[in-house]
């Protein structure tokens, strides 16, 4: 994409700033997902989005330097210009992991055999127009209930050839013939949506035996790295909406552990070399562990604002909360049904779909980063959790807090 070929339109910041955290929120899934599967197709669907968020970030810059009139503006302005950049990092970098597939930098080809079982598929799927599934909505589908399957993003062309991108569908969203959808689940429930969706059969990737030894521990450190990432954007956004310094020192120290899991995974990289007949053939894991640096680096800058007292624009905080996947802040009441339980006691993810990414205890003592179905919840414990609007509410009920709480 040229700069040339954006022209100036008056958009909304705010909405800009929502497209670019779920379009960069989807980048860093879908890329750490092609290395995992060795999906030439979802390598190939991280680079039409890169595309995209170089639009959003051309449209974002644009609309902040017209809107920015005195030297008062610039100075309020600047953090959200920063915010921007950060997000379009977060997208190269996502880039640079995909091109490690396409290009064929170096991966050793028993990545996808060495993956835990209970690993999910991400496949990508073009919706036949003769398909069953065609025309109707995902409630209608009801696939994640009925085979464990979500769609997590959906490409559509209009009529006039423009390309657009639903992240996040839910459920009242229509499936069109044509469209391409990204799909989540176990194999069994992804054969079968594959091949209802798009009336061919559905291939499974080809297994390969690992010349490495200890491949397990790379493909473990590499989801590892996709997690952490994943988790400091979150919490990086999280702290700019609540304006938490508390949250945004979390992302500090997840940089700080990013940092010091890339050194350890380029250390295994370089002994793993000495086994192997052609060491160029991992030249790719170089690759995956410095983008994931720079993600890390960039949710830090997100949340560094926080970090020096520095009052965020109230856009970037409402355009986190207008994203299509928000970030919600409850307490647990002391009569909720989840006070003294633990998250996996009430299976909470799997009944509202939220998922809990960080727990803060009532004393203020401690923070539960990445908390697991042993994590328990205690009564006034504060949790920070990612989701659809229907399912924070849903988790507000089950914690007595029905409404988002403000310090």
């Amino acid at each position: 994409m040229n700069p040339e070929d954006v022209e100036y339109e008056p958009v909304s910041v705010k909405a800009v700033l929502a497209e670019m955290k779920d379009t960069a929120e989807l980048l860093i899934d879908l890329s750490f997902s092609a290395v995992l599967n060795g999906s030439d197709d979802i390598a190939r669907e991280v680079l039409e989005l890169e595309e995209r968020m170089d639009v959003l970030q051309l449209q974002g810059r644009m609309s902040l330097l017209m809107a920015a009139r005195t030297p008062e503006d610039a100075e309020q302005l600047a953090p959200v210009l920063g915010v921007v950049s950060a997000a379009e990092k977060i997208s190269n970098a996502a880039g640079d992991i995909a091109k490690v597939v396409i290009e064929d930098i170096g991966l050793p080809d028993a990545m996808r055999s060495a993956l835990p079982e209970a690993t999910e598929m991400l496949v990508r799927a073009t919706v036949d127009d003769s398909s069953a599934y065609a025309g109707r909505s995902l409630a209608e589908i009801n696939m994640e209930t009925e085979m464990g399957v979500r769609v997590i993003a959906i490409r559509r062309r209009s009529a006039t050839g423009k390309r657009r991108w639903i992240t996040n569908p839910h459920h009242e969203t229509t499936i069109e013939g044509g469209d391409i959808l990204l799909l989540r689940g176990p194999q069994s429930g992804i054969q079968t949506v594959f091949e209802a969706v798009s009336g061919a059969p559905f291939e499974l990737p080809e297994t390969h035996d690992s010349p490495i030894e200890d491949l397990e521990r790379a493909v473990d450190s590499i989801i590892l790295m996709k997690d952490m990432s994943e988790l400091a954007v979150d919490l990086a956004y999280g702290s700019v909406l609540f304006d938490s310094e508390d949250v945004a020192e979390e992302v500090s120290e997840l940089e700080a552990e990013v940092d010091a899991l890339k050194s350890r995974f380029e250390a295994w990289v370089l002994r793993a070399a000495e086994r192997v007949e052609d060491p160029v053939q991992l030249r790719g894991l170089f690759h995956i562990a410095s983008a994931t640096e720079v993600i890390s680096d960039a949710a830090l800058e997100i949340s560094e604002g926080v970090l020096r007292g520095i009052d965020a624009h109230p856009v970037v905080a409402a355009a986190v909360e207008e994203s299509d996947e928000i970030i919600v802040r409850f307490r647990v009441g002391p009569d909720s049904s989840l006070a003294n339980t633990t998250l996996g006691d009430r299976m909470v993810k799997t009944e509202t779909g939220m998922r809990v990414i960080a727990v803060r205890r009532a004393d203020g003592s401690e923070w539960v980063v990445q908390p697991g179905p042993t994590t328990a919840l205690r009564p006034e414990d504060v949790l920070i959790a990612k989701g659809t609007r229907a399912g924070a509410e849903r988790l507000g009920e089950l914690l007595d807090d029905p409404q988002q709480f403000e310090d």
